[in-house]
């Protein structure tokens, strides 16, 4: 019975990983993006508010991007069920990868007022614990695969030229547009 679960168990490890992985990278994102736009003392003015709220009022701050995003997932929605899968699949995407970057932001900033009740610092050190098994679970393979692809990136980028080889892709998507133009 072990050896039938072990697949499942390993992809609900890869699973968690790599919601944990774009849960960092989506809000070093939206910080970025933020301070693109000159708002980052909006960041720091909401951060600064998220503080100052009870532990109870910073959870249920987690609502807001859930209903805020709950349209564009409808409209994903309705675009599944009207044939557009394309549309709908971006569509649904992006209110992920959004909805976890605002989500993740909103933890970082809440995160030492919500360990501050006993049952969230619970689930927070058992969602920690799950974290660094599914680490144990996959860092053996990742290692073994990065032993296999090194070797040949290495090689690859040895053979190619810097510089020259972004020029070259440009010339050649070049070619192949006027040839359909001329073509069509």
């Amino acid at each position: 019975m072990r050896r039938l679960l072990r697949p499942l168990w390993v992809l609900l490890a890869v699973l968690f990983l790599v919601e944990a992985w774009l849960w960092h990278r989506l809000s070093a994102l939206l910080g970025r993006v933020l301070a693109a736009l000159g708002l980052p003392r909006l960041k720091e003015r909401l951060a600064a508010w998220v503080e100052r709220l009870p532990p109870p009022a910073a959870l249920l701050l987690f609502v807001v991007p859930a209903l805020g995003l709950l349209p564009v997932k409808l409209m994903g929605l309705w675009m599944l069920a009207h044939g557009h899968w394309l549309g709908a699949l971006a569509v649904l995407g992006a209110a992920k990868l959004a909805g976890v970057g605002v989500t993740a932001f909103l933890f970082q900033a809440a995160r030492p007022r919500l360990l501050q009740m006993p049952w969230f610092a619970w689930v927070h050190g058992r969602v920690m614990a799950a974290l660094g098994w599914a680490h144990r679970q996959l860092d053996p393979w990742k290692a073994r695969v990065r032993e296999t692809v090194a070797p040949i990136i290495a090689r690859l980028r040895a053979g190619l030229p810097r510089g020259r080889v972004l020029r070259r892709v440009v010339r050649l998507w070049r070619r192949a547009r006027r040839s359909t133009v001329l073509d069509g």
